[in-house]
């Protein structure tokens, strides 16, 4: 009955999966020092779930760093995933929730603005065939706050994005869940995330269960809000 009613369910990475987002912080002030430039927490929080060259660019500017937008993301990249082989922060009920969606035979698509080979570095570390399909930051022509990575990935795994949860940690990766017509579950972290009809907060994903996302698909179709 599940499967027929949650047609996927489709995970950002950083914040959501894992909690990397003090790594890109601290790579951040790292290369913004590196150059005599001043970074701050504010300026970091500012590009939570944005794309990379996005983000670069930003750096380029308010850190000073007289790099191409394209070098600094490979810079960034490689201390990240230096950190992720050291130590791997997952976020609560992250991957106790990909095992449920695995039983249940539900689908599943890692949806990020992180490259490929970061979020190989990461999916290398959960059981083969954790993700049904993966959409990276590199594989797509328009980044989050865009539609086009979730629309991809819906794409790709033959659903309805109103047959789909998105799972999100910051205000960017919702917008673009939302704009692609997803069922939208906001799991702030990082940065706050803001009420809004239509869509649902939850503190953890140790509070959600396949059960719990069949019914919010349910109750999409029967048009009914599941703000809560």
């Amino acid at each position: 009955m599940t499967r027929t009613t949650l047609g996927a369910v489709l995970f950002d990475m950083d914040g959501t999966l894992v909690d990397t987002e003090p790594y890109w912080i601290a790579a951040e002030h790292a290369l913004v020092a590196e150059y005599g430039g001043r970074w701050t927490d504010d300026h970091a929080n500012n590009l939570v779930g944005n794309a990379l060259l996005v983000s670069a660019e930003y750096i380029r500017e308010h850190g000073q760093v007289p790099l191409p937008a394209e070098v600094i993301v490979e810079r960034l990249l490689d201390s990240v995933i230096a950190d992720i082989r050291r130590a791997i922060p997952w976020r609560p009920g992250a991957r106790e929730l990909l095992a449920e969606c695995a039983a249940a035979g539900v689908p599943t698509a890692l949806v990020t603005m992180s490259y490929l080979r970061f979020a190989r570095a990461v999916i290398d570390q959960l059981p083969p065939g954790a993700f049904t399909t993966v959409v990276t930051g590199d594989q797509v022509s328009r980044g989050k706050p865009d539609p086009e990575a979730y629309r991809t990935a819906c794409a790709t795994l033959g659903v309805e994005p109103a047959s789909a949860v998105a799972l999100e940690d910051s205000p960017t990766g919702v917008a673009s869940a939302e704009a692609a017509g997803c069922v939208t579950i906001a799991i702030p972290h990082q940065v706050p995330i803001a009420a809004a009809p239509g869509r649902i907060l939850r503190d953890s994903l140790a509070d959600v269960d396949v059960a719990q996302l069949a019914e919010l698909v349910r109750e999409r179709r029967r048009g009914g809000h599941a703000d809560r």
